[in-house]
């Protein structure tokens, strides 16, 4: 990869590209840390070191703080990160899927993208200013549970400011919530002109810039720890090494898989048109292990993540409801069973979509392709769809074993807070593969020949 990265380096061309599109990056990194107006960002770096210790990295807040790079946490103007428009993509997937207009107008060619992109925008601000609410709203929450007896402000533990007018406290709250709303739109603008000017999936290089930004914080987490076996703690010395070692294979793992695929052969018929005699080659179908990539983990860490969300901004004391959610929690077995359940549902959920074995078998009966041994036609739409489950079935179990591996690992050795989880380390891999292969076959379209070498 770093060959090819060097070797599209030396055209003008694709220099350029790489050049803008680390220009976006940085411009991303910098508004990651640029904060929103009306907030106390002492009090506020206060209230989420006590969520950490409370399992923050446990819920969705943790997820989108990982997702965003540390910006969620530090509620900057990029907090809500990237998340708000893979969320509208995902519910555009399916509504196109669900909805007969919306399949329709899909399938009209580059004027039908064009119309589905501009309501998935439109659905991302939206998205995008439900969620800058609800963390508007834990702010407030966490200044009413922590303020004073006396409700005076205290600067030094709250997170928002005190206003002694209803007026100045709405103004401030339309404020955040419009910043933080601006913020998910920029973000999207910015990967839509990495798409236009750059190299890549603009959206999927500022996820993988986001998730690459909290390594250092991963680094530095397991230098405490590190510590800890310098202070007494010997075991650290065993399992901090182990930690990167099981991260280096996870990552050769991905990889592997990434690439893996089941090829089904096809032979087409020869057939005589004019003087000239076409077909009668043999080729295959390939079919990848991982057909959704890493939808399914999304999906299930989504759902399973709301219980402790809501744990967190409800806070029952005691119950039946600390129970129920409590039941709910990382570190207990039943997360881990629905966990590799929801997987397992959505990737076959997510195969269903992306894949139609009765209109696969009708494309090869037009092109007078078969599959060797099995008759045209229906019996054709069995075999692929018998192939597709036993292939979905092998990589719903890859990124089962991916997911669960860090959640395993921090019970058995109880090293909390390890940011690198599966989703992420797969993210991480899979856009650094893509962006690879785009520029391969950059360098291919210019005819550059040096790149194989």
């Amino acid at each position: 990869m770093f060959k090819t990265i060097k070797n599209a380096w030396s055209i003008p061309d694709l220099r350029k590209k790489i050049l803008f599109t680390l220009l976006i990056i940085v411009i991303f990194r910098i508004g990651s840390v640029i904060p929103v107006p009306f907030l106390n960002m002492d009090a506020l770096a206060h209230v989420m070191n006590n969520a950490a210790g409370s399992g923050v990295d446990d819920t969705l807040v943790g997820y989108l703080n990982t997702l965003s790079g540390g910006a969620f946490s530090n509620a900057t103007i990029f907090a809500m990160g990237i998340t708000p428009y893979i969320n509208s993509s995902i519910i555009m997937q399916l509504l196109c899927v669900a909805i007969p207009p919306l399949e329709r107008l899909s399938k009209e060619g580059e004027e039908g993208r064009k119309k589905i992109a501009a309501i998935t925008r439109y659905v991302t601000v939206g998205l995008g200013l439900i969620q800058g609410t609800a963390y508007y709203f834990f702010l407030k929450n966490t200044y009413d549970t922590q303020a004073p007896a006396s409700g005076d402000w205290t600067p030094t533990n709250l997170p928002l400011a005190k206003y002694t007018s209803g007026f100045s406290m709405w103004f401030a709250a339309f404020v955040i919530i419009f910043v933080f709303t601006a913020g998910t739109a920029l973000i999207m603008w910015l990967g839509e002109q990495i798409n236009k000017n750059g190299i890549g999936n603009g959206i999927s290089i500022l996820l993988f810039a986001g998730i690459v930004a909290r390594l250092p914080y991963t680094v530095n987490l397991l230098g405490e720890y590190w510590k800890l076996g310098a202070q007494g703690s010997t075991q650290y010395y065993v399992l901090v090494p182990l930690f990167v070692v099981l991260f280096l294979a996870v990552i050769w793992f991905i990889t592997f898989m990434q690439d893996a695929e089941r090829r089904i052969p096809i032979q087409y018929a020869k057939r005589v048109v004019g003087r000239k005699m076409y077909g009668g080659q043999s080729t295959h179908l390939p079919i990848k292990v991982t057909l959704g990539g890493v939808m399914p983990i999304i999906f299930a860490s989504s759902i399973l993540s709301i219980p402790s969300t809501i744990q967190m901004f409800v806070q029952p004391k005691e119950g039946f409801w600390k129970s129920f959610l409590d039941a709910f929690s990382t570190r207990g077995w039943l997360y881990a069973v629905l966990y590799f359940v929801l997987i397992l549902a959505f990737a076959y959920f997510y195969t269903t979509i992306q894949y139609n074995p009765i209109e696969m078998a009708n494309n090869l009966k037009q092109n007078n392709g078969t599959i060797p041994g099995i008759r045209p036609g229906r019996p054709t739409a069995d075999f692929i769809a018998k192939i597709l489950s036993r292939i979905t079935l092998i990589g719903a179990l890859f990124l089962s074993v991916i997911a669960l591996l860090p959640i395993l690992y921090s019970d058995a050795t109880q090293m909390y807070g390890l940011s690198m989880g599966g989703t992420s380390v797969i993210i991480i891999v899979g856009v650094a593969l893509d962006t690879a292969k785009q520029l391969e076959s950059q360098m291919m379209m210019r005819h550059y020949k040096g790149f194989l070498d």
